[in-house]
């Protein structure tokens, strides 16, 4: 299973798929490959949490 390269669906740019990742996708029963780069991925998980800890601190928006 060789890397991939893939173009993310938020900025464009192209990422590297390993080999690793993808047998790390196989084992965790994922069917999809990632749609968006690491830092994509990052910025992502970063806004849901601060968006989370919004909402658990009552503000509202």
């Amino acid at each position: 299973m060789p890397d991939k390269t893939l173009s993310c669906k938020d900025c464009g740019a192209e990422f590297v798929f390993s080999e690793g990742e993808q047998e790390f996708y196989k084992e965790k029963g994922f069917e999809n490959e990632p749609m968006r780069c690491p830092e994509c991925r990052r910025r992502r998980k970063q806004n849901r949490r601060q968006n989370t800890n919004r909402y658990e601190e009552g503000s509202s928006w």
